[in-house]
């Protein structure tokens, strides 16, 4: 089967998402599949990519590390035609989404779309971030989704918003998984040793982008207290992006920039090893549809301290892998970060012995062959009319009625954004 992956962000962009895509495909090939990913260019990209197509971009948008697509006539057209995809998956609801709705609507292949941010958690990304482009953007998620042949969600909490926002076309849940292989051995002791960690230090581990969208705020203010009142405590933040200055200045301000030690991004092997040098993962975004770091330091063995949101709360289990913290309240995450560092050795070898346990059923060959079964199930239903028709005057009108449907949803949700801002619009009050 040929798989056509098109996604906003891709590599050099670190996050759950680009992971989700790379982990998702590199396993396609491995049980014999080809994937193609088709994402906008990015600086800092590998020269030597494989099986990936980059588009022209308008880079660094709007003052952030994300780029925009720009139409390039011709190009998406001859990918159809040369690598003939069996399937469409969009991985956002916009940009390179609707050139994905496009695609499939024109060539009758189905859509896939994973649905894998809170697209209302990005809204300050944008020019306007009140709570009208909250509802405009949620709705035009929405609605992509209800053009979409299948949607993809990583976790029921996700499936059951999505529900209740108004989306119909079927939904499954799929995760993405772990390679739980990678996971069986780890260095933490050299990994330290390198970072100038001392070896009966307590190291609080974050892994991911800083970003606002992260609850960075929340989660170094916490980072910092419990650094205050632990005085073998450190702080190990692995990632980078636009929160990164706040980050050092806030541990700088309070006199604890010797312990803290960010190492920018990670990969591979030095990746697992920064796992295994952590005595506890720390995590506040609520953003998040999953949250695939979580997945990679329970499967180290490292107890995790969360915040209650979708996605978090369908692997973090309160006081059996970790804590779960049920509203942003500083010091009851304090509190939860401190109670995992005081655990009995029994106890905190119970935790650490569950957080393994909690991937088994999250490794990435059973999640790949489910979303397989997913493709071929819509590849042999027929999904979005597979006539396979080449006709140009079916094929023009298949285009027109894709924008249609793109435009209908951008009038819908600017109409829902418009009565969000005047409620008595809505319940007829003055």
């Amino acid at each position: 089967m040929n798989i056509l992956m098109m996604t906003n962000t891709y590599f050099p962009l670190v996050g759950g998402l680009e992971q989700s895509i790379r982990s998702f495909c590199d396993e396609f090939r491995r049980l014999g599949h080809e994937a193609l990913i088709v994402a906008p260019d990015y600086e800092g990209k590998a020269e030597d990519e494989a099986n990936v197509i980059r588009v022209p971009a308008l880079k660094k948008f709007y003052k952030t590390d994300f780029s925009v697509n720009l139409p390039v006539p011709g190009l998406l057209p001859r990918i159809m035609k040369t690598f003939s995809p069996d399937i469409v998956h969009s991985h956002h609801p916009f940009f390179m989404g609707d050139f994905a709705l496009r695609l499939s609507r024109q060539y009758h292949r189905p859509l896939v779309f994973t649905y894998h941010i809170m697209v209302e958690k990005y809204v300050h990304y944008l020019p306007i971030h009140n709570e009208g482009a909250k509802k405009f953007v949620i709705e035009v998620a929405a609605g992509y989704a209800n053009l979409a042949d299948q949607v993809i969600v990583p976790s029921p909490s996700v499936r059951d918003i999505l529900l209740r926002r108004g989306v119909v076309s079927p939904v499954e849940v799929v995760p993405t998984g772990v390679d739980l292989k990678r996971f069986v051995n780890g260095n933490g002791a050299d990994f330290r040793g390198h970072n100038r960690i001392p070896a009966g230090d307590l190291v609080i581990g974050y892994v991911g982008r800083l970003a606002p969208e992260k609850n960075m705020d929340f989660l170094i203010g916490c980072l910092v207290e419990s650094l205050k009142k632990e005085p073998r405590a450190r702080a190990l933040i692995v990632g980078q992006g636009p929160s990164q200055e706040m980050v050092k200045a806030a541990f700088e301000k309070a006199g604890l920039g010797g312990r803290l030690h960010l190492t920018g991004f990670l990969y591979d092997q030095d990746l697992v090893d920064a796992y295994f040098a952590m005595d506890v993962f720390a995590f506040a975004s609520l953003s998040e549809t999953q949250g695939v770091v979580l997945l990679e330091a329970l499967a180290a063995g490292v107890p995790v301290v969360a915040l209650d949101a979708p996605g978090t709360r369908e692997v973090v289990k309160d006081r059996w892998n970790g804590r779960l913290v049920d509203s942003p309240d500083r010091q009851k995450f304090i509190d939860a970060l401190t109670w995992i560092s005081g655990c009995p050795p029994g106890t905190l070898r119970a935790l650490k012995e569950r957080a393994k346990e909690t991937v088994k059923d999250y490794s990435m060959s059973s999640c790949a062959r489910r979303m397989l079964e997913i493709y071929e199930n819509l590849r042999g239903k027929g999904v979005a009319s597979l006539r396979r028709n080449d006709n140009s005057w079916y094929m023009l009108k298949d285009r027109l009625k894709a924008e249609w449907d793109l435009l209908k949803n951008l009038i819908d949700a600017s109409e829902a954004a418009l009565l969000e801002k005047n409620p008595s619009e809505k319940t007829g009050e003055e």
